[in-house]
């Protein structure tokens, strides 16, 4: 596999130094808040997008975790992912998918997917079949349909990038390399490098690209599957910082990446960029600082910085519409979190 690492190396130190992604554009955008005709949301997340409708996710719902409305004036509909200890509820959500005219859920702590589809009117979305995952998943918090039924998910154990499973849950393989500056600390820490370099991922089928940004530091992957290549972004904050303690990672550097949405023609990521320290001495002071980032950024297919966009919200999920010239973003410090914008 070809790596095209876009970073530079300090001969003068044995520390990897990188420069900053400059953007050729940046525009500032003003938000439309979208009216709702009913309060349902605790902790909205992740928009998912389907032909006339969305589900939006709710990371900490009270009842249920998903809810239907329909696209794109997002008249609510009704709710489902019913949260509860049965064998037909959920105890959590970690991510939310559509495939083709079903969409799917998962579960972390019960460790499956659960499929839903629509009733006649679409109007509703009906329970299916749920689908165990391998044990060597361990602990899946995100996934994306891949290629003939498949899933990836991504590896939290560290000791490779992804998980390929197949329809029915099974391990198929696994694959990849965290490109981390500390190949031999990875070696001895895998489990740790696995939850400080949690990833947002995506993946097209049209064009065959993957992509993952860190939640921590400030790493943007492509893989075009096609070509067998893999590209890493590294910015001026670099690699996830951490520290490792009894095998788990400790924050220590700068939020990074809050969601990553991969469209046609780009890539759309939400960066955040607060510094640890900073968020945890606003939280001692009681006042914590606001979830998500108010910049989006914007990448070609190939990794070129197209456009940096800055918002008036801080927001934690999107979805781009680049028919409609949209964005839409959830502002989970708002009563009223779902935000339009319109692209320029």
């Amino acid at each position: 596999m070809v790596v095209l690492a876009l970073y530079a190396f300090t001969k003068t130190s044995s520390k990897m130094e990188y420069p900053e992604i400059i953007f050729p554009q940046k525009v500032a955008l003003q938000g439309r808040v979208v009216p709702l005709d009913t309060a349902l949301f605790r902790y909205p997340y992740r928009f998912r997008v389907r032909g006339n409708r969305a589900i939006v996710e709710d990371l900490h719902g009270v009842d249920h975790f998903f809810h239907l409305f329909t696209y794109p004036d997002f008249r609510y509909l009704s709710s489902f992912g019913e949260r509860g200890e049965g064998p037909e509820e959920m105890q959590t959500v970690d991510d939310g998918r559509w495939l083709g005219e079903s969409f799917l859920g998962l579960d972390n702590i019960k460790s499956e997917l659960v499929r839903w589809q629509f009733n006649k009117d679409k109007s509703q979305m009906l329970r299916g079949e749920s689908i165990k995952l391998d044990k060597a998943t361990f602990r899946a918090v995100d996934f994306v349909p891949y290629r003939n039924g498949s899933f990836l998910i991504p590896n939290y154990s560290g000791d490779t990038r992804f998980c390929q499973v197949d329809e029915n849950g099974q391990l198929i393989r696994k694959w990849g390399e965290i490109p981390t500056d500390k190949p031999k600390l990875l070696k001895q820490n895998t489990h740790a490098f696995g939850q400080g370099w949690h990833s947002f991922i995506d993946y097209n089928p049209k064009s065959g690209i993957l992509v993952a940004a860190t939640q921590l530091g400030e790493v943007l992957e492509i893989w075009d599957t096609r070509k067998g290549t893999h590209q890493v972004i590294k910015g001026k904050l670099g690699d996830p910082k951490f520290e490792i303690s009894q095998s788990y990672a400790i924050p220590s550097g700068v939020r990074g990446y809050n969601d990553i949405h991969l469209t046609d023609r780009a890539i759309y990521t939400i960066y955040n960029g607060a510094s640890m320290k900073e968020a945890m001495l606003a939280y001692q002071k009681g006042k914590p600082l606001p979830e998500g980032g108010r910049t989006v950024r914007v990448f070609s297919l190939d990794g070129k910085p197209l456009k940096e966009y800055k918002l008036d919200h801080s927001v934690s999920g999107l979805w781009v519409d680049e028919k409609l010239g949209k964005m839409w973003t959830v502002d989970v410090n708002s009563d009223d979190p779902i935000v339009e914008y319109t692209l320029k």
